[in-house]
């Protein structure tokens, strides 16, 4: 499959407009429809949603590159303009999630606006974008795992053909686009029966870090630590962690959400 979906746009040599891009761009405006549907089902304008957004997405393409390139810091060690060649690839979702993040505090701080009130809100959105952003790896034939020998598991789902090495390998990126599927299907259902803020986000520090933890162990292209750590393996066990303790502590009520009555309130 052609990476791209169209090339030498407008007549333009090499100014194309690439699938991933493009999948990127629909699991976007999907994430922005439903955190807008959420927002308003719970009683907020959806403006709330899109001032978010104008935020979160510079600072996650931001935190996105430079998480990539602080942990590949040999290759733009001697020509660092070329950090800012984001069209050649290298951002990382950990970045981007981190990013995503920092935009909440930045935003719901400058607001007045509970935090864990808008991470609920749009954390199925993430989830949903990360499920429909794999795909973007299996046409760029890339993120996939350990080489498949054996011919009576050459098959998709189980494994992927990569075309430039002419090899059968683990299709790690259809396990973790599954694996965040069923992580959202999960969030709605319990959004749907809990009220206490910050369990969505809870329950997605954990489940995601638990997937992102086995299925990045399989990966051949993970970004590594001193010692042969996996970068994302150790960020995933934070992020279990940090999930567990945070859940105890708002089911122990420790942790408890902020009343809002602001201009995003939809009266």
């Amino acid at each position: 499959m052609n990476r791209f979906l169209i090339e030498d746009l407008f007549g333009i040599e090499g100014f194309n407009i690439a699938w991933y891009g493009v999948i990127i761009g629909v699991g976007m405006v999907l994430g922005i429809l439903l955190a807008s549907y959420r927002a308003k089902k719970n009683g907020y304008k959806t403006d709330l949603i899109f001032d978010y957004f104008l935020i979160a997405l510079p600072i996650a393409i931001i935190c996105a590159r430079m998480y990539y390139v602080a942990f590949e810091w040999e290759v733009y060690a001697n020509n660092p303009i070329n950090i800012l060649a984001i069209r050649e690839g290298g951002l990382a979702i950990y970045g981007g999630v981190i990013g995503g993040m920092l935009a909440a505090l930045i935003f719901t701080k400058a607001n007045k606006f509970p935090l864990l009130k808008l991470v609920d809100l749009v954390i199925p959105s993430l989830v949903l974008g990360q499920s429909i952003g794999r795909w973007g790896n299996f046409v760029n034939q890339e993120a996939y795992g350990e080489l498949i020998a054996n011919p009576k598991f050459q098959f998709f789902p189980y494994g992927v053909y990569i075309e430039a090495i002419s090899e059968w390998h683990q299709a790690t990126f259809f396990y973790e686009s599954i694996w965040n599927l069923l992580l959202f299907i999960l969030l709605i259902a319990i959004a749907r029966k809990t009220k206490k803020d910050g369990i969505m986000v809870a329950i997605y520090f954990i489940f995601y870090g638990l997937g992102r933890f086995l299925i990045e162990g399989l990966r051949t292209d993970s970004l590594y630590l001193f010692g042969g750590i996996r970068v994302s393996q150790a960020l995933s066990l934070l992020l279990i962690v940090t999930g567990i303790i945070l859940f105890a502590l708002i089911q122990k009520g420790k942790i408890q959400g902020n009343d809002y009555h602001g201009k995003y309130l939809n009266l």
